[in-house]
C-alpha cells in the first residue's frame, strides 16, 4: 500500500511540474508573440504613415506571406493592420531619450528582430516589455493576455485608464475574447465600477477593506439572463422570486457579473432569531473580503424600509453565523432604480456595511445592444433546459 501511495505522490509531483512548465512556456510564447506583433506593427506604421509604401501594400505583403509561408495564420491584411494599431496605441511605452536605440539593442537582443528596407537601413523590432517607463503600468497583466484580447480592448475602449482597467480584468478573471465585447460594450464595467451608493468608509474600520469593497461592486448590473416574460404580470413579491430563481439557475453568470472570489452559499437561507423567521434572498462568501455577502432583491424602486430589513439580516448573520476567522458581513440591495444621493443620505445612521445598486434586464437595454443578445425565446429555452437538468439530478 505504501508503495502505491509513493507512486501516486510521484505522479502528482510530476504532473504538477509538467503543468507549471506548460504554463510558463505558454506565457513565454505569448510574450514573444506580443513582441513580434508590436515590432511588425511599428515597421508597418513607419512605412505606411510616412507614405514610403504605396496603396495596397499591406494586402500585398499579406498575400506574399501566405505564398511563402503556407499554413501560417495570423498575418492576414486585417491582422497586420491590427498590429499597426497595437504599436501606435502603445507607442508611448517606448522611451523617448536619445540613448533609446543603443539601450534597446544592448538589452533586448533575444526579443528583437530586424527588418531591412529597400535602402538597406534597419529597423529594430523590440519587445515592448523592455521599454515600459510609465509609473504603475500593469506590465505583468499586459504581457499575460493575448493579442486578440489587446485588439478587442483597443477596438471597444478609447480611454487609457479604461484600457488598463480591462487589461487587469482579463488577467484577473481569465476572460475569453468572446466575452470581451459583452463586458465592455454591454455591461460597461469600467464606467460602473466603484460608484455604488454605500456606507463602507464609515462602517468598515480598515480603509483598505472599505476601498476594496467599493471597487468590487458596481452601481448598476445587467442581469440579461432573467426571464423577462415572467416579470410585471403579478405583484412585486412574485417578481422578486422570478428574479431570484433566474439568478439561482444562472448562478455562475451572476458570480461572474459581480467579479472574483465569490462562492454561492444558498438562496432563501433561513435564520430563526428569538422565535422570528428571517429569509435571506441570496447568500455568498467572498474570499477577498473574507466576509459573507447578502444580496436582497427588490422588483421595484428603492425604499428606506429596505435598509432596516437588510440591517436586521446583517446583525443576525454577525451574531449567529459569523465564524472566528471571518469579518462582519456586507449587504447589497439590488432594486430597479434608486437615487444615489438620497440613498447615501438616509444610510448615514446605519452601522452595518451596506450598498444599494440597481439592475437592468434584457428588455430594458439599448436596442443596438439588444441585437447582440439571443432572442427571448432562446433565453427561455436555456432557462427551461437548466430547470429540467436540475429536476433530473
Amino acid at each position: 500500500m505504501d508503495g502505491q501511495n509513493n507512486i501516486n505522490s510521484a505522479v502528482d509531483l510530476i504532473k504538477t511540474a509538467i503543468l507549471q512548465s506548460q504554463a510558463r512556456a505558454a506565457a513565454a510564447v505569448n510574450q514573444e508573440q506580443l513582441a513580434l506583433y508590436y515590432g511588425i506593427g511599428k515597421f508597418i506604421s513607419l512605412n505606411t504613415r510616412n507614405k514610403n509604401w504605396g496603396t495596397g501594400a499591406i494586402k500585398q505583403i499579406s498575400d506574399k506571406l501566405k505564398e511563402e509561408l503556407p499554413g501560417i495564420k495570423g498575418f492576414g491584411e486585417r491582422n497586420l493592420k491590427n498590429m499597426r494599431t497595437f504599436y501606435e496605441e502603445w507607442s508611448m511605452l517606448e522611451s523617448k531619450t536619445a540613448d533609446t536605440s543603443a539601450e534597446i539593442q544592448s538589452n533586448s537582443a533575444d526579443a528583437s528582430a530586424e527588418f531591412t528596407q529597400d535602402n538597406d537601413s534597419k529597423i529594430v523590432i523590440t519587445n515592448p516589455l523592455q521599454l515600459v517607463s510609465l509609473p504603475e503600468f500593469p506590465l505583468i497583466e499586459f504581457l499575460s493576455i493575448s493579442f486578440s484580447h489587446h485588439t478587442a480592448i483597443l477596438s471597444f475602449s478609447k480611454e487609457m485608464e479604461e484600457r488598463l482597467f480591462y487589461i487587469r480584468y482579463c488577467h484577473n478573471y481569465k476572460t475569453t475574447c468572446d466575452e470581451l465585447p459583452n463586458i465592455i460594450k454591454k455591461k460597461d464595467l469600467y464606467h460602473h465600477q466603484g460608484k455604488i451608493a454605500n456606507n463602507f468608509l464609515n462602517t468598515l474600520p480598515d480603509y483598505k477593506q472599505a476601498f476594496r469593497a467599493i471597487q468590487m461592486f458596481k452601481d448598476e448590473y445587467l442581469l440579461d439572463f432573467i426571464n423577462v416574460e415572467e416579470l410585471g404580470v403579478r405583484d412585486e413579491e412574485v417578481d422578486e422570486r422570478v428574479i431570484e430563481n433566474s439568478i439561482v439557475h444562472n448562478v455562475k453568470n451572476f458570480i461572474m457579473t459581480f467579479g472574483k472570489g465569490f462562492a454561492f452559499i444558498g438562496n432563501q437561507v433561513h435564520f430563526d432569531k428569538l422565535g422570528h423567521d428571517h429569509w435571506v434572498d441570496l447568500l455568498f462568501y467572498n474570499r477577498d473580503l473574507e466576509r459573507t455577502v447578502v444580496f436582497e432583491l427588490k422588483a421595484g424602486s428603492f425604499k428606506v424600509a429596505y435598509l432596516a430589513q437588510l440591517s436586521a439580516y446583517l446583525r443576525i448573520l454577525n451574531d449567529d453565523d459569523r465564524r472566528a476567522n471571518e469579518k462582519a458581513p456586507i449587504g447589497i440591495i439590488l432594486c430597479k432604480d434608486a437615487d444615489k444621493g438620497y440613498v447615501e443620505y438616509v444610510m448615514q445612521d446605519y452601522k452595518q456595511p451596506m450598498g444599494v445598486a440597481t439592475y437592468k434586464t434584457a428588455d430594458e437595454m439599448d436596442p443596438e445592444l439588444l441585437k447582440v443578445l439571443p432572442p427571448k425565446e432562446d433565453l427561455q429555452k436555456l432557462l427551461q433546459n437548466s430547470s429540467d437538468k436540475e429536476s433530473n439530478v
